[in-house]
Order: C-alpha cells, then sequence, then structure tokens
C-alpha cells in the first residue's frame, strides 16, 4: 500500500471514530435530558463536544470521507 492510500485509509478511520463518537455524544446527552439534566456541567460539556463533532464531520462529508 503506497503513502496515499494508507493516509486515506487513515483519514476514512478518523471519520469513522468521529461519527461513532458523535452517535455516543447525541445517545448520552439524550439520557441526560430523559433524566431532567440538561443544565448540569456533564450536559454541557456534551453539548459543546456534539458542536465540533458535528462541525468535523461536516468538513469530512464536503471532502467525501
Amino acid at each position: 500500500m503506497g503513502e496515499a492510500e494508507e493516509r486515506l485509509a487513515a483519514f476514512e478511520d478518523f471519520a469513522v471514530g468521529v461519527r461513532a463518537e458523535l452517535e455516543s455524544t447525541k445517545s448520552r446527552m439524550d439520557e441526560l435530558a430523559a433524566q431532567g439534566k440538561v443544565r448540569t456541567a456533564t450536559y454541557r460539556q456534551l453539548f459543546a463536544a456534539r458542536v465540533t463533532l458535528r462541525e468535523i464531520d461536516a468538513r469530512l462529508r464536503e471532502r467525501g470521507l
């Protein structure tokens, strides 16, 4: 496998990881919301992480990954 293929595979693995983390973050936020804990520090941290992960995911999708 050449360097370009290795780099592409690494980016594809990164994209899969970002999307998995985004889904996990959303799930945890849903759990906290169901418990009425949307004002907690944990929820706010997850919210910030979700925003960041969504932005990364959008940029990856723009580039076909």
